[in-house]
This record gives C-alpha cells, structure tokens and sequence, in this order.
C-alpha cells in the first residue's frame, strides 16, 4: 500500500487520495520546499490531524510537512482588494497579488504583506486576458507553491447615471472586467486546485446585485448578480473536487472606487448602521471564508453591507 497524501488547505479538502512514489516531475507532487529546496516549515510525522490554516502535503518517507496557504488576490493594489492582502498576511496566507496599473500601489501593498512575515509577488496583468491570468498563477505556483486560494476581486463600475446615457465600451468594458474576468479567473484556479487537492474561492460580489442602483450604475448590479448566480453554480459543480466557492457582497465602503469620493458619506443615511463600511471590515469576511473555521460553506452570498 502507498503512502497517503491530504490533499488540500485544511478545511478545503479532507479526502485522503492513495498516491505512488512522488514522480520529480510533476510539480503537484513536488512542490517547492521539497528535498530539492529549502524547507522552511517544520516536519513531523504525521498524527492524523489536518493542521489549522496550514496545506498539508505527504512526504515519500510517510512524514508530512505543513506549508501557508498560497492565495491569488486579483485587483490587490488598493481598496478592499489591499485590505484583503494585509488580512491574510496576518492569517498566515502568501499572496501572489494581480494588479493593472498602478505599480507602486502594488509594492506599497507587497510590502505591507512582507512586514506580516509572509511572502508576496506581484504581476501586472488583467483579468479578462486569458494569458494574463495564466502568467499569474503560475507566478504564483513557481514561486510561492500550489495555489489554495482565490480572492475574485479586480473589478471596475463603468459609467454612472442612468443606462439610456451609458456608452457602450463602457458598458461592454464592464461587463468584461466584472463577469468575464471573474470566470476566466476562476476557470485556472479550479484547474490548478483540483489537480492539487481543492481550495477555495472568493468572489467579490456587490449589495448592488439585489438593490440594482437604479440612476447610477444598472450595469454594475448586474454584472454582480451574474457574479453570484457563478457563486452557486460553480460551488456544485466543483464540490467533488475537494474546491469551496462563496462570494462577499459589500455594500458602500469607504474606497477610491467611487466616481465621487463623498458618496460614501452621503450615503450613510440610508445604511441601518448609520456608516459606511471599511475596507478591513470586508476582508474579515473574506478571511472566514478561506479559514478553517467556513469548512461547511460553500455556494453562500455573505452580505458585508450595513444592513442594507
């Protein structure tokens, strides 16, 4: 009888999967911090338990080391998407952040991600290039390790005021970036988790899929109910695969992504709790939803958003 691998970030994945020798390679099964490179975490045999917040993967010689998480935060340069890099960072994650223009802001939040003591990389791409995101993740895989995690979150808002105004690039532009980008995204992260042993994905929905934001931006909302109708959709589909699938839907957060940088304000009257939210507040909910601790959740909507 072969040794066995658990596969997968713990909580992602519990199935243990009869393996032959490990084949030098194949990367999945020889991953870096192997014989062949520094290993940095601690081995031990195996006493079989999954290890909180930690990827487990088998050793030839039947012991089993642990490695952080590896997550792909998509749109990490500023906003909710920087928080979300810093939180994980805190939560033991090493980020391969995708960001499309603003270098600096990238490094800024490289950085920030590097003084939690976890390691980070960052690629220039976009998200709706199909060869874009193949740079990212691979990235990712080459140099921190097989990804566990998908963080959805490169998005833009396209025109604002109402659709008889809005012009069709924007329009088109949109959709693109907010559907598109999300499915290409997602579609490498389940090719490459499922060959890994799971994971888990996060996609960054909006409170606007259920309120529409009618005289703003109608588009925008939906694309973000696209974003959770894919949410579901795709929790089913990929179950089996030891892979979770939930999305965050944020309601007014106080983040450049607003035409007007006041909105957030004015719009405190209408929110139940009386405020806007912040950027640290959404990626407390998107850290449950990779933790341990959201191990049963897969095809939810968690609503970060006031009460709205």
């Amino acid at each position: 009888m072969g040794p066995l691998r658990v596969c997968g970030y713990a909580g992602f994945s519990r199935r243990a999967a009869r393996i032959g020798p490990a084949r030098r390679s194949a990367p999945e099964e020889h991953p870096p911090g192997s014989d062949e490179d520094p290993v940095e975490s601690i081995i031990t045999p195996y006493d079989g338990s999954l290890r909180r917040g930690h990827r487990v993967l088998a050793l030839e010689s039947g012991a089993f080391m642990s490695r952080h998480p590896v997550t792909v935060v998509t749109g990490g340069s500023r906003g909710i998407g920087a928080a979300v890099c810093v939180r994980l960072a805190g939560d033991g994650h090493d980020i391969a952040l995708g960001y499309r223009s603003d270098a600096a802001a990238a490094d800024a939040v490289a950085e920030a991600v590097r003084e939690t003591g976890r390691r980070c990389v960052t690629v220039r791409m976009d998200t709706t290039d199909e060869a874009g995101v193949d740079r990212l993740f691979e990235t990712a895989a080459a140099d921190l390790g097989p990804v566990t995690g998908l963080v959805n979150n490169a998005g833009v808002g396209g025109p604002t005021g109402s659709l008889a105004d809005a012009d069709a690039a924007g329009l088109r532009r949109a959709l693109d970036v907010n559907v598109v980008g999300y499915l290409l995204c997602a579609r490498r992260a389940v090719r490459d988790m499922s060959r890994t042993g799971g994971g888990a994905i996060v996609n960054m929905s909006s409170a606007a899929a259920t309120l529409g934001s009618p005289g703003e931006y109608v588009h925008y909302a939906a694309a973000k109910a696209a974003v959770d109708t894919m949410t579901i959709g795709l929790s089913k589909e990929v179950a089996a695969a030891g892979i979770r699938v939930n999305a965050v839907s944020p309601g007014i957060i106080r983040t450049d992504f607003h035409e007007d940088p006041e909105r957030p304000d004015k719009a405190a009257a209408g929110i139940p709790l009386g405020r806007p939210g912040q950027p640290e507040e959404v990626a407390g909910a998107v850290a449950w939803l990779l933790s341990d601790d959201a191990s049963y959740a897969t095809g939810a909507i968690l609503r970060v958003a006031g009460g709205r």
